[in-house]
């Protein structure tokens, strides 16, 4: 018997952005950002994802939490920053990254927001 492993998953950032535009779409990542970082550190790290993912009644494994932090440490420091988290959100988003993106962002966005 073969399982399928398949989920289905439907991008809300396209949405998001034609809702909120550019610069809301940004302020709603910063605010998710701010959700599960370390308050002192401001950074996401594992201790403040595995914390927080309990707190919102979401049951990760360790492991999936360090393959969370790894996909989007650029720098190589074991935690996100926010521009770390910013580039990988857009990353994870197949709408985002299958070249719609430019028509999305009719707006432009205030670099300080990022």
């Amino acid at each position: 018997m073969e399982l399928d492993h398949a989920l289905d998953f439907e991008d809300y950032f396209p949405s998001m952005i034609s809702r909120l535009g550019a610069e809301g779409f940004i302020g709603e990542l910063c605010n998710g950002f701010s959700l599960l970082m370390d308050a002192h550190k401001g950074l996401i790290t594992f201790e403040s994802l595995k914390m927080n993912c309990s707190l919102l009644g979401l049951e990760v494994r360790d492991d999936e939490l360090l393959c969370m932090l790894m996909e989007g440490d650029l720098d190589g420091d074991g935690a996100l920053s926010q521009m770390e988290f910013c580039i990988l959100m857009f990353r994870l988003s197949p709408c985002l990254m299958d070249g719609d993106a430019p028509k999305l962002f009719t707006q432009s966005v205030d670099p300080m927001l990022v």
